[in-house]
């Protein structure tokens, strides 16, 4: 009981009567908001949309971010918390940021999955002008990640840059950062710079100023209108001055690939080994041992013949065996055979060349450009002998036995096809 209550009443028995009522009386007052406090902390932030109220709900907001999930799914369980935990701060923001889910496993909700093109979960999208404008959520998974990354997107597309320390914190030094320098923030250049922030938003940092000497690299004397994408790879940076959209977002994409991805433990990393394998391009792995003896000249090599095969439909990557094991799985490969080169299309086809020798690099790529490497198909060793009137057939002699034999349909029903180990993944 406060102590004030026993100043007041000590002493008599219409005090002890008195101290009863008014602790009553207290208790009467304090509850609504001990209620209230529970009610709040039971509060669910994340809106819960399904079909019957997800285009009302979404037509009403300029900026929300809608979650598609199932209930079994282990990582959208994962991400519940850190999501509510994520509504509810930014329910105070300025203005608020409204988050939402909706079961996408629920049979009268598939037919809005398919509309979002939603193929796994969870799945997560941003939503602009009332659902006019659908962008992918490419921000973190935990609640201070996704708080600050949809701050960052529901604020202006491209952020205004005044000094050279506010052109240091925004470029950083392990992302790609889009800065137009223009002499005035009007006009056709600067109009399709914005559009262009705006569509790219969720890819890329962009930022615009008025004074090139607050950028950390790159010609100080230019007035613009000029676009500098800074990078933490290759050149660092470099300049364009085409201010079509088309070519911008162009220019964007190109750019911002490193020459050579590398696929190591480093999370700065991670970003371009995503990008690298969303590529449509055939899709070049180099996979040594990044502390044997003779690396780095493997990667040199390697760089070299990327350089001459640059923009020829073939992205590169290069990747330490010990963060590559995954991969290793995935395409069916020991670590005897490092130094080892694997080329994949999207068809599935793949071309390969264990223990390789860092001088073979080019040569062995070119073969591959010239048409002159046979597709990699896993198999068991043909046999020494194979003149039973059952042929046994492994991956490397279907080609020669069955395809190249000459025969017609009536001469495979003689055959028993054995294929061993047949990964064509």
């Amino acid at each position: 009981m406060p102590k004030f209550f026993h100043s007041i009443f000590r002493g008599t028995m219409a005090g002890r009567v008195s101290t009863c009522f008014f602790f009553v009386f207290a208790l009467s007052l304090l509850l609504p908001f001990q209620i209230s406090a529970e009610e709040s902390s039971e509060k669910e932030f994340v809106l819960t949309l399904d079909h019957s109220n997800f285009h009302d709900t979404v037509s009403k907001h300029d900026f929300i971010v809608v979650e598609f999930y199932a209930p079994w799914c282990g990582h959208c369980k994962k991400l519940a918390p850190e999501y509510e935990k994520a509504a509810s701060i930014l329910s105070s923001h300025d203005p608020p940021v409204v988050l939402a889910k909706i079961d996408a496993n629920e049979e009268k909700n598939k037919d809005l999955a398919s509309q979002y093109d939603v193929r796994g979960y969870p799945t997560i999208k941003i939503l602009r002008n009332g659902g006019k404008n659908v962008q992918e959520y490419k921000g973190p998974r935990e609640a201070d990640g996704i708080v600050d990354y949809l701050k960052k997107q529901s604020g202006p597309a491209s952020t205004e840059i005044k000094s050279a320390d506010e052109a240091t914190a925004f470029i950083g030094e392990n992302k790609v950062a889009i800065v137009g320098v223009f002499p005035k923030f009007s006009g056709e250049e600067f109009d399709n710079f914005s559009a262009l922030a705006e569509k790219l938003r969720s890819d890329y940092d962009f930022g615009h100023t008025l004074n090139a000497k607050h950028l950390p690299r790159g010609e100080s004397s230019v007035s613009g209108p000029v676009v500098r994408l800074f990078k933490p790879f290759d050149e660092l940076f470099v300049d364009f001055q085409d201010f079509n959209v088309e070519a911008l977002e162009k220019f964007v994409e190109e750019s911002s690939t490193p020459v050579v991805t590398v696929f190591n433990n480093d999370p700065s990393n991670h970003p371009f080994v995503a990008k690298f394998f969303n590529s449509p391009n055939a899709k070049a792995m180099l996979f040594i041992n990044f502390t044997a003896e003779g690396a780095e000249s493997f990667k040199s090599k390697y760089r070299e013949a990327a350089e001459q095969h640059k923009q020829q439909g073939v992205s590169f990557l290069v990747g330490d065996v010990e963060s590559s094991q995954g991969a290793f799985q995935y395409f069916g490969l020991k670590e005897e055979q490092v130094p080892l080169i694997i080329i994949q299309h999207n068809d599935g086809k793949k071309f390969f060349k264990p223990n390789l020798e860092a001088d073979h690099i080019p040569t062995w790529l070119k073969a591959y450009k010239d048409g002159n490497v046979a597709p990699f198909v896993k198999s068991e060793p043909i046999p020494e002998a194979n003149d039973e009137p059952v042929k046994v057939v492994v991956g490397n002699s279907l080609e020669d036995i069955v395809f190249k034999s000459g025969k017609n349909g009536m001469y495979f029903t003689s055959f028993f096809i054995w294929f061993y180990s047949m990964d064509i993944r």
